[in-house]
């Protein structure tokens, strides 16, 4: 009789943009909230961390991840706005070998639904080798329901990452 092996969990790193969080001005709510959503849905959180806005330092935070522990998934919240230092998504498509446009796609559809200034949203979703990267909105209620339109769907699309799915076809 042949025993199915057990998968190792996704592996995950969260990362929390903002200028007066990495002051100490304001206390991160978004990250942590992130990390226990992913934990509960039985995720590995292997780092959080907590930047300025900054596109150079994310970039770099963003390279040593993917190219260093290479967790499955990186989750970024905050800096997707207009504001002038919301350079999230410009860091993260800096970094991009592929672009997964589908996932902030949805999260923007299923967003308009709760409040019509998701359409001024920039996030973006790509991949860097192994890693799929997904920026959320800096509010804590806005990234619980962002998560609630990929977080079931994520594990294909993680396998895929991983080598361990050959066949997606559906029949």
């Amino acid at each position: 009789m042949e025993t199915k092996q057990k998968k190792p969990p996704f592996r995950a790193a969260v990362i929390t943009l903002s200028d007066k969080g990495a002051r100490g001005e304001r206390v991160d709510e978004s990250g942590p909230a992130i990390v226990r959503r992913l934990q509960e849905a039985g995720y590995t959180v292997v780092e959080a961390l907590l930047l300025p806005d900054d596109q150079k330092q994310l970039e770099a935070a963003l390279i040593r991840l993917c190219d260093g522990p290479k967790p499955e998934l990186i989750l970024t919240t905050g800096g997707t706005g207009f504001a002038p230092r919301d350079v999230t998504p410009e860091a993260t498509l800096a970094v991009a070998d592929r672009l997964a446009p589908g996932i902030a796609e949805a999260v923007r559809a299923a967003s308009l639904a709760i409040t019509r200034r998701a359409m001024l949203s920039r996030a973006v979703s790509v991949i860097r080798g192994q890693t799929l990267i997904v920026n959320l909105p800096g509010s804590p209620k806005a990234c619980m329901e962002s998560m609630d339109v990929f977080l079931d769907v994520l594990p294909h699309g993680l396998s895929l990452l991983r080598g361990e799915v050959a066949d997606c076809a559906r029949h």
